[in-house]
């Protein structure tokens, strides 16, 4: 099963999508950029989302990486460097890869096969459930880019993680390993890396041996989410998100951190 192609010009998807049983995964397909989020992958994985809403037969979603190096390293820095945009026109709603904003009836798990900074932990952050390889790493580092975390993650992870835990890895952009991420129960599961993607799936599939309606109507319940996927609860979140992007994205800072890390030097930061 694959979704719909794109307008790219490149001969290798930047997500794969396959159905097994009752379990769609979702790999995102750029290794050679630390499967890094632009704007094809965006399309591809949320119209695989609004696939796996669409079909009864679907009952879990997985969502891994490709490779070994990374699960997600968020957004392309060096798209951003260049003027792009990594989310497209008219796919705002659903946000970084397609994912962070889709809401879906169908319970989500992350397969965290290797590191997930920035918008890379913010897709674990809007996932139902994680599990995450014992190599993987987890933090917002976009204080370190002059950026924030607006995928979600500035309201999500304190949301999850004890207040002043969620404060110090927002205000340090330092990472946690995978152990320390399971302690503070922002993953399901830690395994070795080669194990990582098929403990998801086993998991997935003892989700999907449920009745899926029930299953579906528990999700809602837990989340607050009505039916058309919306989420009243976080909407003062992404309201307080939106206010403040357009003013950090417009700063000299926020030219400066992709533009430093791109020619791989130290950002010298102006605070304007």
């Amino acid at each position: 099963m694959t979704v719909t192609e794109s307008t790219t010009t490149s001969t290798t998807p930047p997500a794969l999508v396959e159905v097994r049983g009752h379990t769609m995964l979702i790999t995102l397909n750029r290794p050679e950029a630390r499967n890094a989020v632009n704007a094809d992958m965006c399309i591809r994985v949320g119209d695989a989302l609004e696939e796996a809403e669409a079909d009864p037969n679907v009952r879990v979603v997985v969502l891994t990486g490709a490779g070994d190096k990374a699960f997600c390293a968020g957004a392309d820095l060096k798209a951003l460097a260049r003027g792009e945009s990594v989310i497209p026109a008219g796919r705002e709603a659903w946000g970084l890869a397609g994912y962070v904003g889709h809401a879906i009836s169908k319970p989500t798990i992350a397969a965290v096969n290797g590191p997930a900074l920035g918008g890379g932990t913010e897709l674990v952050l809007a996932s139902d459930l994680a599990v995450a390889a014992d190599t993987a790493t987890f933090g917002l580092p976009e204080v370190k880019r002059g950026l924030i975390a607006g995928a979600g993650g500035a309201f999500r992870l304190p949301a999850k993680l004890p207040a002043t835990v969620a404060m110090e890895l927002l205000l340090t952009g330092e990472p946690v390993t995978a152990r320390q991420a399971l302690e503070f129960h922002l993953v399901n599961r830690v395994v070795p890396a080669e194990r990582v993607l098929d403990t998801a799936l086993a998991l997935a599939e003892r989700i999907g041996s449920n009745a899926p309606l029930a299953v579906q109507a528990h999700k809602r319940i837990a989340l607050a989410q009505r039916a058309n996927g919306d989420r009243p609860d976080e909407q003062a979140g992404w309201s307080m998100t939106s206010d403040e992007l357009p003013r950090i994205a417009t700063s000299e800072d926020a030219k400066e951190g992709p533009r430093a890390f791109a020619e791989k030097r130290a950002p010298v930061w102006k605070g304007q």
